[in-house]
This record gives structure tokens, sequence and C-alpha cells, in this order.
């Protein structure tokens, strides 16, 4: 296993910035490699389950079935667990933070999983990290 964390600054209000994260239709609009997420929840709780569609492409989209494990909307933090690859095999554990920083906001996220996994998905996750918290 391997853990990577990322930190991303940006000019978004703060309140923004994690209201992007507590909605998950709102995720595509930020994150390049979500073309959508199918859920019943409208906003981040523990429990909560769905499916990621992912792909840079149009089609085909890749499936990756996720479980909200913790949210605590006042450090605006919240973890979730995704299984990649058949029967979920591929697990990575990703937790999430927004916080203010200056008039802006910076935005983390420690992702721990299969080394290469991790390694691949970094530079992805910096970029929608960084469209998170641009204004």
């Amino acid at each position: 296993m391997a853990s990577v964390t990322v930190r991303v600054q940006g000019d978004a209000p703060v309140d923004l910035a994690w209201e992007r994260y507590a909605d998950p239709a709102l995720w595509s609009t930020w994150s390049p490699q979500i073309q959508r997420v199918d859920t019943a929840m409208t906003r981040l709780s523990a429990g909560a389950r769905g499916t990621v569609r992912a792909g840079l492409l149009p089609h085909p989209t890749l499936g990756v079935p996720f479980e909200v494990l913790e949210v605590d909307e006042p450090t605006r933090t919240w973890t979730w667990q995704v299984r990649l690859a058949p029967l979920g095999l591929v697990r990575l554990h990703l937790e999430h933070g927004v916080e203010a920083h200056g008039d802006g906001s910076a935005t983390w996220l420690h992702v721990t999983g299969p080394a290469p996994v991790v390694v691949a998905y970094a530079p992805l996750a910096r970029l929608a990290m960084t469209r998170l918290v641009r204004r």
C-alpha cells in the first residue's frame, strides 16, 4: 500500500469549494475525469453509496462504486472508499478537506491504495482539485 497527499490553493471562497464537494451533482463540473455520479444522495452523508462514471472520453465510461465513510460539515472534511477492477479487488481510501486560505480556499486529499494506482491518480486529482478551488 502507498499513500500520497495532494494540496492545492485557489481563489474560490471556502464555502463555494466545500459546496462543490458536498453536492455530488456538482462533481463533474470541476473534476474532468468524472462524467456523472449515480447516487440517491443529494448531499454527502456517511453510509451513502453510488457509482462514479469516470473517463476522459465520452464513451465508454468506467463505473467506480463508492461508499462515503465519514462527513464532518463543520470542519469541511469527508472520507470515502472506491473500488476499482472486477469484483472491487482494488480499493482506494480517500480523505478530503477544504479550509480557508487567505481570500480563497485550499483543499487537500490523502489517498491510500496500491502504489501504481495511487501514483497514476495523483496528477488527475491535482488537476481536479485545482478546478475545485478556482472561482
